[in-house]
């Protein structure tokens, strides 16, 4: 049975989400952030990153970063195209959220990460501020005239949706994005995206 650790309205929601739509029986482990939990000695022998999400595959074996794990799901439970071509967009999305629109938003709320002086956390702030409004306007673009990433439902769509509540937390006038709060309003009619909606308690 595959485990799942996370921390409700990260990026892990994603896995989150697919694993509920794959229909097989799974856990889910909560990493309590508010305790440090992801720095505990028992967490960072599953991910030495001490980041979420973690998956434990059915052997045992740890597999982190959703960079691997959406992949993976996507290819087990059938959330993932089968045209190069297709698989090849996804990938580039996957990689694109994963190592651009999700380090802007630390740079937003994390910028002691990147300079240890606090003068300048401010302007590291603002710099991730602006740059994560224009990553949601280009994620708009992207789903101009589609109902979903691709032709059809697939592990993109979660990873997306994952960025609208941040949007939302970061202030950002998100009904503005048409495409990408059509998305939103298609995703929140999904069991399963019901589902962990409000197991992660989170409001969209």
């Amino acid at each position: 049975m595959l485990t799942l650790y996370f921390s409700p309205g990260a990026c892990s929601m994603a896995a989150h989400i697919v694993l509920q739509e794959g229909g097989e029986k799974y856990q889910s482990q909560r990493v309590n952030f508010a305790d440090a939990e992801q720095r505990s000695e028992a967490y960072l022998k599953i991910n030495p990153q001490g980041r979420v999400p973690a998956l434990i595959l059915d052997d045992g074996e740890p597999l982190a970063e959703n960079t691997a794990i959406l992949p993976y799901l996507g290819k087990r439970f059938g959330l993932w195209p089968s045209d190069p071509i297709a698989e090849a967009r996804v990938l580039s999305l996957i990689g694109f959220l994963a190592t651009n629109v999700h380090p802007s938003v630390a740079h937003m709320w994390r910028p002691e990460r990147y300079a240890a002086d606090p003068a300048v956390h401010p302007q590291i702030s603002e710099r991730g501020r602006e740059t994560f409004d224009g990553y949601l306007q280009q994620i708009d673009s992207k789903l101009e005239g589609r109902d979903w990433f691709l032709d059809q439902y697939s592990v993109a769509d979660p990873y997306l949706l994952v960025f609208y509540p941040w949007g939302l937390r970061r202030g950002y006038p998100m009904q503005e994005l048409r495409h990408f709060t059509a998305l939103k309003d298609r995703m929140l009619k999904r069991p399963a995206v019901q589902h962990i909606l409000e197991k992660e308690k989170i409001n969209i």
